[in-house]
């Protein structure tokens, strides 16, 4: 795997859009340290964590971010927000919008249910948004995402067999999911246009999707693993999706809840350096 196809992430270092989350470092810190791992590619983070002056500033590609959008809604048109969400990502010269249905409620600790009408509305939502992206030059990824309204199996398969929308293969929120992610990559490779690369504790994973805890807990307590160090079979996924032609973007996301500032060259770094290691052998 070529280096210049793996980008970080913030949230690798704790910075998330949820209230409350945890500590929150500051963008020149994220930003010193990815460059002191090498990293020259970066999605935004949260909206204006990583604005695009700031990223080219640095030097970074810009990537493209997670925008969360409330899909399902008739009554409410989320068009407009990601419009201005897009004109950010094309005056900085990102190319993938990660789309999540979110559900209206702040964090993804639970989620409602949704019904036949709410489903239609969604993926003719997912339609839209693909084309708006599309029409300025951006590719759009739907996320399967804890606490989304596109979760487990079920809701993958009714992306997939009832939109025309990319898939953004986390192989982390699938797995808490409970969809298997190599089996995902192999039988739906060419619906795959962004990959976030989590590795996870399976012990964790379950406990969450069996309601033995919260997602946001698990998080805190390590459910996600630098690279090669959880229970997810990763050199099979990535070897997967190359023979299959995938060409895109690999994002480190090893979610993280930080309690307070690190001390220097300490935290969720370490973690990230690992995870380079593990791709650096791919």
């Amino acid at each position: 795997m070529r280096r210049e196809r793996i980008a970080g992430a913030p949230i690798s270092w704790g910075v998330c859009e949820v209230p409350g989350w945890g500590h929150q470092l500051g963008p020149d810190r994220v930003l010193d340290e990815m460059a002191e791992l090498g990293i020259g590619a970066s999605e935004f983070g949260p909206d204006g964590f990583l604005p695009g002056p700031l990223l080219a500033e640095r030097g970074v590609t810009a990537v493209g971010g997670f925008v969360p959008a409330v899909l399902h809604d008739p009554g409410h048109d989320p068009l407009p927000g990601v419009r201005a969400a897009l004109d950010g990502f094309t005056a900085a010269g990102a190319h993938t919008l990660v789309l999540a249905a979110a559900t209206g409620q702040d964090g993804y600790d639970s989620r409602p249910d949704l019904d036949a009408a709410g489903w239609r509305t969604l993926l003719a939502r997912l339609d839209a948004v693909t084309d708006l992206a599309a029409s300025l030059g951006v590719t759009a990824a739907l996320h399967p995402h804890v606490g989304t309204l596109v979760e487990g199996p079920d809701d993958v398969d009714r992306v997939l067999d009832g939109s025309r929308t990319g898939l953004c293969l986390d192989t982390g929120h699938l797995l808490v999911g409970g969809t298997d992610p190599v089996d995902l990559a192999r039988r739906a490779s060419s619906r795959v246009v962004h990959v976030h690369l989590k590795d996870v504790d399976a012990a964790r994973a379950a406990a969450v999707r069996d309601g033995a805890t919260s997602y946001t807990a698990a998080v805190a307590d390590g459910l996600y693993r630098p690279l090669g160090a959880g229970d997810l079979d990763l050199a099979t996924l990535v070897a997967t999706l190359e023979s299959a032609g995938y060409d895109g973007w690999y994002v480190m996301e090893q979610d993280t809840v930080l309690t307070a500032e690190p001390p220097p060259s300490q935290g969720p770094v370490a973690d990230v350096r690992a995870s380079l290691a593990w791709l650096a052998a791919r």
